[in-house]
């Protein structure tokens, strides 16, 4: 294959979910062998929706997905199947090929070294960390060794050395790869291209250059254009205030009046449609539980995975009151995720939850939702009183319009379904908060505000994230970190 050759093309590609939930509008781009291409959009865009396409896994209504005679296409989908969580290891593997591999294992160990990840091949996938998932959704694509890698947020959960690890072989990759994801310096270490899904025309606007380059191009853009309707508008203006003049004069002035009128509405059209960025969701506020008093948590003890892989136990003497902000630290594969349901569930030994306080809890694979319900029905069932406008006001806060209020939880994109669970929040009024990783899938745009959030509750939090930049922006009084 010739390195200046197209691989994958959209041409006038259609697609929609629904009449009332169109994703693509005649677009075109074109990928050319090794190309290391981000995917942007908003969060429910349809970013993963051109994954499948370019994938097969869907078909476009209309235009042509034209995929290169003979290229091969692998990739790592952003979460695990819930019915891939019985599976070993080995099964698991053995499933992203259409026919038996004998002799797999080899391949595995291969993988599972690229990704910096040790396992035994007969471990249930379940019972891996949220980041040890997020390698084996990468090694299960880098098996396949495809032409084109597609990545679906591949740095979620992923721990900092887990993100350097990845950033690296990105770097070296020598293959063509697309990905999408919201990590700015991820993307900006190994980008030369941006596809961006505009969510407001259905349009696919292709750029080339790094990350950063390409947004300095987008805010120029919508610069260039905003001034030129700018004095577009002020020319209109100004015509049709003559034309009105010269109208009101008689005789042949009518006749230059409509000149003016006709030159008005030649300038209107002129405008051009000036791109709407992202919408950030509104700031909101996490109301706590009321009569809160004294202790809500007491940690004297907790559970963490040592080097060896095996649960150890270690002392501790913290207590969370209202305000109390804490932050457990610790690389994937510690235990974090596993502490924290421990402490939903109240089971664990050496923690105590008070008797009467509420808990609200934002779990990293949204299983506290069920995906069978509408988010109508999710939302009305913990409002408050049931109360349907104040449900839809708190939802529109969350960019959930009257279509998306219709939907399946389990039809969401992963950040809408994640804007579901902190609307679940507000109307639970939780007495402690519990985050697990509450920033995965967000739309860059949409993580100061929910920092902002998180730093104005009143009750006991307790914080999971790899993010860093994320963490900074909130008030943390007490660390627990996992590996010490």
């Amino acid at each position: 294959m010739a390195k200046a050759e197209s691989i994958v093309s959209f041409d006038q590609v259609s697609f929609e979910y629904s009449p009332t939930r169109p994703i693509l509008d005649e677009v075109d781009f074109s990928i050319r062998q090794g190309r290391k291409i981000t995917l942007m959009g908003q969060n429910g865009a349809g970013k993963s929706t051109i994954f499948a396409l370019i994938a097969g896994l869907l078909k476009s209504d209309m235009g042509k997905v034209n995929i290169g005679y003979g290229l091969t296409i692998a990739m790592a989908r952003q979460v695990i199947l819930r019915e891939e969580f019985e599976l070993t290891v080995r099964d698991f593997f053995q499933r992203c090929f259409a026919q038996k591999v004998y002799n797999i294992d080899p391949k595995i160990d291969e993988v599972l070294e690229v990704v910096n990840l040790h396992a035994p091949h007969d471990k249930l996938i379940k019972t891996f960390s949220g980041g040890q998932q997020a390698r084996l959704l990468l090694a299960s694509a880098l098996i396949q060794n495809p032409d084109l890698l597609l990545l679906d947020e591949p740095t979620n959960n992923l721990d900092k050395a887990g993100i350097a690890h990845l950033r690296q072989f990105l770097v070296d990759y020598k293959k063509t790869v697309i990905v999408i994801s919201h990590d700015a310096e991820f993307l900006n270490a190994f980008t030369d291209g941006v596809l961006y899904l505009d969510v407001h025309t259905w349009k696919v606007e292709q750029y080339t250059g790094n990350y950063f380059d390409v947004a300095e191009q987008i805010l120029a853009r919508i610069e260039r254009e905003n001034r030129k309707n700018a004095q577009l508008a002020k020319k209109i203006q100004e015509n049709k205030e003559k034309a009105n003049y010269f109208a009101d004069k008689g005789g042949r002035m009518r006749l230059l009046a409509k000149r003016m009128r006709d030159k008005a509405e030649e300038m209107e059209e002129e405008k051009v449609d000036v791109r709407k960025e992202d919408k950030a969701i509104r700031p909101f506020t996490i109301p706590r539980q009321e009569g809160l008093q004294g202790e809500i948590v007491t940690i004297s003890s907790f559970t963490a995975m040592n080097k060896k892989h095996k649960p150890t136990t270690r002392e501790a003497n913290i207590l969370l009151r209202k305000g109390d902000h804490l932050l457990l630290k610790g690389p994937n594969g510690i235990g974090k995720s596993t502490l924290l349901e421990s402490i939903v569930r109240r089971s664990s030994k050496g923690i105590t939850v008070g008797k009467d306080v509420k808990i609200g809890y934002y779990r990293q694979d949204f299983s506290t939702l069920n995906f069978d319900d509408t988010v109508y029905q999710s939302l009305i069932s913990v409002t408050p009183d049931k109360d349907e406008e104040y449900m839809r006001s708190v939802a529109a806060g969350f960019l959930i319009n009257s279509e998306v209020i219709r939907t399946k939880i389990g039809n969401l994109s992963e950040g809408q379904k994640g804007l579901v669970a902190f609307a679940h929040l507000i109307f639970e009024k939780p007495g402690l908060l519990i985050l697990d990783e509450p920033t995965n899938h967000m739309n860059f745009r949409h993580i100061p505000i929910i920092a902002e959030a998180l730093n104005k509750y009143e009750g006991a939090m307790i914080l999971v994230s790899h993010v860093p930049e994320f963490v900074e922006k909130i008030r943390i009084d007490r660390v627990i970190d996992l590996e010490e």
